[in-house]
């Protein structure tokens, strides 16, 4: 499954939709998520951004051994994004020195 979080762009062909955080790590919990696409702003920060995405998948694999899917990042805003790409490579550390 192909996930793209986004409150606002449509969704490619192919991938499934969510609106928040939350449903995103659902999905990812489940284990059959092989590419999440993320967005930073979705409209009410309360309810999370794209970066706690980020956050969770990087502690799962930290503490918990979790493969994490091929990530990417579509958000239009250049400072939340260096912070995401960042959180990606910190995982892709992790996962080629088997943590």
């Amino acid at each position: 499954m192909r996930v793209y979080l986004d409150d606002e762009r449509s969704t490619p062909e192919g991938w499934m939709r969510v609106f928040w955080p939350e449903e995103a790590i659902t999905l990812l919990e489940s284990g059959s998520v092989v590419e999440i696409s993320l967005d930073h702003d979705l409209g009410d920060d309360e309810r999370g951004t794209g970066y706690d995405v980020v956050l969770w998948i990087e502690e799962a694999v930290a503490l918990r051994g979790f493969k994490p899917p091929r990530i990417s990042v579509h958000s239009a805003n250049s400072s939340a994004r260096d912070k995401m790409v960042a959180g990606i490579r910190a995982i892709e550390r992790m996962v080629k020195k088997g943590i």
